[in-house]
């Protein structure tokens, strides 16, 4: 994901942009299991403030560069918190991405088989109406499946929050086709042939695990729990 960012937003990508992004990441992903996640949150502000300084002194002002450390870093340290918690942990992390992948599955069929009036047509121009539809009613789909699972949750709490997330997601892809349009990229790498990199693939997830880390925050560390 680092190199990925690097090459969308530099003008002259390297390898010390690629080992910086990797070195921020790291950190927080380490930090979290061994010391706690308050350590993660202040290796993703140090992060932050070094990506600011470096682009500053770069380009004589402050742009894409750091919003790369939240971008990728953030859900990272997201998963990692949700995985911990009592209420959450295995089962909660597999249903965020249960509903990501419900989504995408779903958007795609609806878009293809409804289409209809763009969504994005600037960022996006195959996503519509009708594939943001389909893909919340699938998101809110995987709740009553997890529901069977004895999760201590209604299934109507589960359907409105997996759909709100599965919108949160389709705002991820949409955020990472800005961020494509900006640099001029059609993908945003080549590692998996004919699907573009890794940052094409989780997009989605990058802004949906967050999203889920704070209504966990908002209830008590419990996502799944009402």
């Amino acid at each position: 994901m680092g190199f990925e960012w690097s090459q969308l937003v530099d003008a002259r990508p390297g390898p010390a942009a690629t080992i910086a992004y990797a070195g921020m990441l790291a950190a927080v992903v380490v930090l979290v299991p061994l010391v706690g996640v308050r350590f993660g949150i202040y290796g993703l502000i140090a992060g932050l403030v070094a990506a600011a300084l470096w682009d500053f002194f770069a380009t004589r002002q402050v742009r894409w560069r750091p919003l790369g450390v939240l971008w990728f870093c953030l859900p990272c340290l997201a998963l990692l918190w949700l995985r911990g918690q009592p209420g959450v942990a295995f089962v909660g992390t597999l249903w965020v991405l249960a509903v990501v992948w419900a989504c995408d599955t779903g958007a795609y069929f609806a878009g293809r088989a409804i289409g209809g009036p763009k969504l994005a047509p600037r960022l996006s121009p195959n996503k519509t109406w009708a594939g943001l539809a389909g893909g919340m009613l699938a998101g809110a789909a995987v709740g009553p499946l997890f529901v069977a699972l004895e999760v201590a949750a209604g299934a109507f709490s589960l359907a409105v929050l997996g759909a709100g997330l599965a919108a949160v997601s389709q705002l991820g892809d949409l955020a990472e086709s800005a961020a494509k349009r900006h640099s001029g990229a059609k993908d945003s790498g080549t590692l998996i042939p004919g699907h573009g990199g890794i940052l094409d693939r989780v997009d989605g997830l990058l802004f949906a695990a967050p999203a889920a880390a704070g209504v966990a925050l908002m209830n008590d560390g419990a996502l799944m729990r009402w």
